[in-house]
């Protein structure tokens, strides 16, 4: 029974993995292209060029999340010292990111209806 419990978790963890990697890339893809296309579009603005950065920055947290479900699987099934710590420092690592990525989100949206108060009424 436990030789069960302990494929499932392998391949749960692997299809976690590959979804947390497919958003990456597709964020990552996305961002390239719109970046790549702001090079040549003199009408691009640094508004436009940071909408793109949070949105990448969202992908991220995503993926991220995704990673850290996929390493909490992993290690379910093994119950070393070393497995133990290794996924407390990539956890550790992985929460400081979000953290940060989250903060600039919540930042520019605040900077954003603070300066859309400004507008004057059409």
């Amino acid at each position: 029974m436990s030789e069960w419990l302990i494929l499932i978790t392998q391949y749960a963890a692997m299809i976690v993995n590959a979804m947390a990697v497919t958003v990456i890339v597709i964020g990552t893809i996305e961002t390239f292209l719109r970046g790549f296309r702001g090079l040549f579009s003199p009408s691009t603005t640094g508004r436009e060029l940071r909408d793109g950065y949070l949105r990448y920055a969202r992908w991220l947290v995503a993926g991220l999340t995704f990673q850290l479900a996929a390493d909490i699987l992993g290690t379910a099934t093994g119950t070393s010292w070393d497995e133990i710590g290794r996924l407390g420092a990539i956890a550790a690592i992985r929460t400081f990111l979000n953290f940060f990525l989250e903060r600039d989100i919540a930042e520019s949206a605040l900077n954003e209806r603070a300066a859309d108060s400004f507008l004057p009424d059409k």
